[in-house]
């Protein structure tokens, strides 16, 4: 997910992107290690960082969508 697509969603639309990309990233990593897939655990690690980011800038900025 890019960042001009997460800037465009709502606060509680973040948070459900950051569970749904940690829950992503939990089951993932707990694969068998010839199952997992780095791929899918550097994205998910992309969009939750994006997402906090996003969240934290709105927050210190006072404004939310």
């Amino acid at each position: 997910m890019q960042y001009t697509d997460i800037q465009k969603k709502s606060d509680s639309e973040l948070m459900d992107v950051v569970t749904a990309a940690r829950e992503e990233l939990r089951s993932e990593r707990f694969k068998d290690r010839f199952t997992k897939k780095a791929s899918i655990i550097r994205t998910a690690k992309l969009t939750i960082a994006r997402a906090l980011t996003e969240l934290t800038t709105r927050a210190k900025q006072g404004g939310t969508k």
